[in-house]
């Protein structure tokens, strides 16, 4: 279960935060990680980020990885999507940093966590998943169990 209900778990967070538009076609939730998407000119002076999205898991991404957090003037909660188009915040962690961050449920598989299990980035949904093969990033490790996960979970990393 994750810590608490907000995305940024740390009392003093030491990152950056951002602003930008949602990529056309996207509808991710907070927790999920976007990378910056060159190919699209700046809309209102932003620039527009696509879900996590280089080739293959644990990839490096276009720009940093930036974690989405819910839309506060409008009111969302972690658990609210965002549409494409939508104005989106996001914040880039710094080492240390401890966030609530979605973990990807795989359908089908056993996919219990342990604590301290490192995590990569999942390519094409944004979300975490284990590490497997030989990843290029493996910037998250897991500071919470989980187990028999139904569905995407919130978890504390």
């Amino acid at each position: 279960m994750a810590r608490g209900s907000e995305i940024i778990v740390s009392a003093q967070p030491g990152g950056k935060f951002l602003e930008g538009v949602i990529a056309t076609g996207e509808t991710p939730k907070p927790g999920t990680v976007l990378q910056i998407d060159p190919s699209v000119a700046l809309v209102g002076g932003r620039h527009t980020y696509k879900i996590y999205n280089r080739d293959a898991d644990g990839d490096h991404p276009l720009g940093p990885l930036a974690v989405l957090l819910p839309d506060r003037l409008q009111g969302k909660l972690a658990t609210d999507a965002y549409a494409a188009g939508d104005r989106c915040f996001m914040y880039v962690p710094q080492a240390g940093d401890e966030l609530n961050m979605l973990v990807l449920n795989i359908a089908g598989t056993a996919d219990d966590h342990a604590l301290g299990e490192i995590l990569m980035v999942d390519d094409t949904t944004g979300k975490l998943i284990a590490t497997t093969g030989t990843p290029e990033s493996e910037p998250f490790v897991l500071l919470e169990v989980i187990t028999d996960p139904t569905a995407d979970t919130l978890a504390w990393v």
